[in-house]
């Protein structure tokens, strides 16, 4: 999942930050109100886990304005204002969730991860296959011809982001704004990095099995059953 973090708390964002990468995920942090707006409504973000007290604006303005602008990306609010009168605030303002601070992290990626299922869907839980290529999206695993694929988190979203447009060539742009944070440099040889590293594991570790993973060059990566057309 790519969630932003709007939190004020210097230490209590990079502390959640820290913990979403280690878990697989891509986190962004906003440290003010307007700032979290203007990320949470310019990017596609599959959660924001919003603070209520923020300078410059309040958390429950923040949503409501997201809601006002048709965006309904599921927002989870982290305060420390734990009566029931805000709890219930926060909710009719529209989102989905609401944890009180301080709180246990292992409980935070827990609600996270019911948000990532109810959003997904049945569909998006299910195994993504091409040819002999399956990933898991819950479990977190790649196999090839019942073989583990050892990725990394970063190598896991982008198989699975290209999983998920089998066929269709995924540039890099997109590649960047899925996977990578808000501020990546589109100058950087990044993501051509993680591309050859994961048609090492892909599809060098697999010959003379076809090769899944390729590059259009000019437009950017797909995945595709051998021998298909296009």
């Amino acid at each position: 999942m790519r969630i932003l973090i709007v939190e004020d708390e210097a230490r209590l964002a990079g502390f959640i930050q820290q913990g979403l990468t280690q878990a697989g995920h891509v986190a962004d942090v906003a440290a003010t109100g307007p700032e979290g707006l203007e990320q949470a409504a310019t990017t596609p973000y599959d959660a924001v886990l919003l603070d209520l007290m923020l300078p410059g604006q309040s958390g429950l303005d923040v949503l409501r304005n997201l809601r006002e602008f048709g965006i309904q990306t599921p927002v989870l609010i982290l305060s420390a204002l734990t009566d029931t009168q805000h709890v219930v605030k926060g909710l009719e303002a529209g989102a989905v969730d609401y944890l009180r601070k301080p709180f246990a992290f292992d409980e935070l990626l827990a609600r996270l991860h019911i948000i990532g299922r109810k959003t997904a869907g049945p569909a998006g839980a299910e195994a993504l296959r091409l040819a002999d290529l399956v990933l898991d999206p819950l479990g977190r695993v790649v196999t090839r011809a019942g073989k583990t694929l050892n990725l990394t988190n970063r190598e896991f979203a982008i198989m699975e982001l290209l999983l998920r447009n089998a066929g269709r060539v995924v540039s890099k742009t997109r590649l960047a704004e899925k996977v990578w944070d808000v501020d990546y440099d589109m100058g950087s040889n990044v993501i051509e990095v993680h591309i050859s590293q994961l048609r090492r594991k892909l599809d060098r570790d697999f010959a003379p099995a076809p090769a899944l993973l390729e590059t259009v060059v000019g437009q950017g990566y797909r995945l595709r059953e051998p021998g298909a057309a296009g």
